[in-house]
């Protein structure tokens, strides 16, 4: 954990101030993507841009639903809308925030793997000897 800027020796104090900022920048933008309909808004917007009634659609909920999700997004910075006349589309602020998900998802699966095999191993049957199989008895 960083200390707060103003506990910092008086030359830190600047870097620690913009990287204590960052964390908050990083915390709200994973915040806004604790979300399961926003991590397939995500996956969808990786593909290309959509309208509202698009993502609404491809995901069965309200287009207002939609349309409350891509707001939050964006006002984190997650994705942009792109206006042409009167449609609005929305695609991805950066395409690397889809590889940033993709690599917290191959985190998960290999622990999710991990514990699978933990789990496993804890069901084996365990090789005890009974009576009948010990020495001497047939």
């Amino acid at each position: 954990m960083y200390p707060e800027p103003d506990q910092a020796p008086a030359g830190a104090k600047a870097t620690l101030g913009a990287t204590h900022d960052l964390d908050e920048l990083q915390a709200s933008m994973l915040r806004s993507l604790a979300s399961t309909h926003r991590l397939r808004i995500l996956h969808l917007l990786g593909v290309r841009s959509r309208e509202v009634n698009e993502v609404a659609r491809e995901l069965g909920m309200s287009q207002a639903a939609a349309s409350q999700h891509l707001g939050a997004m964006r006002s984190v910075g997650l994705v942009e809308a792109l206006r042409d006349g009167r449609t609005v589309s929305y695609r991805l602020s950066d395409p690397e925030l889809l590889d940033a998900c993709q690599l917290m998802r191959a985190v998960l699966v290999r622990r999710l793997s991990r514990l699978g095999d933990l789990a496993a191993a804890a069901y084996e049957p365990t090789v005890l000897l009974s009576s009948s199989s010990q020495v001497g008895h047939p």
